[in-house]
């Protein structure tokens, strides 16, 4: 089956897939419509991601590497309710790690959300004011 993903440098040595932290493990998001993924990367930029490109890959595929990389993996069905992505986001990611070590290995396919700015001006509640205006949009 063919599903869409979340991948940062696209098709270059530092390439890396969007991954979701859950507890302490880490799971790729896999959606059935290109739209949902959009939508879903259009969120992501408005918490100040870089931008993320949407490849289409065979979901066989991605279980395979998630099983390799003792990864969790989760099937967003087409027209299922809105995925937001979480709030908080880790300090440094896999492939930020890998861009400062030069390392081009196929470890840098591993990543994780980019942080937020560590400090914000504004407060919690007129956080979710403006991404209820973001969402709106979509």
């Amino acid at each position: 089956m063919r599903i869409f993903v979340l991948i940062f440098n696209a098709h270059t040595e530092n390439e890396g897939i969007h991954t979701v932290r859950v507890g302490d493990r880490n799971k790729i998001l896999m959606f059935e419509s290109e739209d949902d993924a959009l939508r879903f990367a259009l969120m992501l930029e408005a918490q100040d991601f870089p931008t993320p490109t949407i490849e289409a890959i065979d979901s066989e595929e991605i279980k395979e590497f998630c099983e390799s990389a003792g990864y969790d993996w989760e099937i967003i069905p087409e027209n299922s309710d809105l995925i937001l992505p979480p709030e908080l986001n880790v300090e440094e990611t896999d492939w930020q790690i890998d861009a400062e070590n030069e390392d081009t290995d196929e470890s840098a396919f591993d990543t994780e959300q980019v942080p937020l700015a560590a400090e914000t001006e504004f407060s919690d509640s007129e956080l979710e004011n403006i991404r209820r205006k973001l969402e709106g949009l979509l």
